[in-house]
């Protein structure tokens, strides 16, 4: 397998992630563990019972690093991809970001007297709080919707249009909040914790640009064709 090519059904799992670290947050938000040997993408998919073309379609358009309708959108699982999105929920509410706060506290000096380090943790705690509803709100109407569609229920008028059309990119104040630090944060003594912090940010900023480009170009088309054959009916 080279750099730039299609993942496929038969590629080893172990060879993905060796060609893309940034997999392993895909396979983990799908719910496959490690361990796998050198048994295939479909092997292991089908034993943690994935859908496989999902998995794929989000793997390839990760790798792709994609600003377009990925491919085969009708190939989709979407309950599949659902429970994805609800993962990454899960990862960035639960884990990342609580785990930056902590190397933030660590890194720089929270005392009264230092009036940019309060007002970079203040900063922080309001993006957090944005990032929560932001996610909240796609739990709770988004995918009752989406799951309503499925089981051919009342949406009581409700389209993935209305989620597309407000759906916002919620990464861009990571950059600011980075900024700041770099810019005007004077360090003191051993700033690994800080170059450490700083580099968490960086990864994350890219993570929710990414997980919001599954959601805009790949969830977002799949419930578009679920509701015309829907319409059909």
């Amino acid at each position: 397998m080279s750099i730039g090519d299609k993942y496929r059904p038969v590629d080893k799992m172990s060879d993905l992630i060796s060609n893309n670290y940034n997999l392993l947050l895909v396979m983990s938000r799908f719910g496959l563990s490690l361990g796998f040997g050198d048994k295939s993408v479909k092997d292991i998919c089908e034993e943690h019972e994935v859908d496989t073309c999902t998995f794929l379609a989000v793997a390839n358009f990760i790798q792709e690093e994609n600003d377009k309708i990925g491919d085969n959108i009708d190939s989709i699982s979407i309950p599949s991809l659902m429970n994805y999105l609800q993962q990454a929920h899960s990862y960035f509410l639960d884990f990342q970001l609580p785990s930056i706060r902590r190397k933030l506290i660590e890194a720089i000096d929270c005392s009264a007297q230092n009036e940019i380090a309060f007002l970079i943790l203040k900063f922080y705690d309001e993006y957090v709080g944005e990032v929560r509803k932001h996610m909240e709100y796609e739990d709770l109407n988004v995918f009752t919707y989406v799951k309503a569609l499925i089981n051919k229920e009342d949406t009581n008028g409700y389209t993935i249009n209305i989620f597309a059309k407000k759906h916002n990119q919620i990464d861009s104040k990571l950059t600011e909040l980075k900024n700041i630090i770099i810019k005007y944060y004077p360090e003191k003594g051993n700033n690994h914790l800080l170059n450490a912090v700083l580099f968490d940010i960086f990864n994350c900023e890219k993570d929710l640009s990414s997980h919001c480009k599954v959601e805009d170009l790949l969830f977002v088309p799949a419930v578009r064709h679920l509701e015309k054959e829907r319409e059909v009916l």
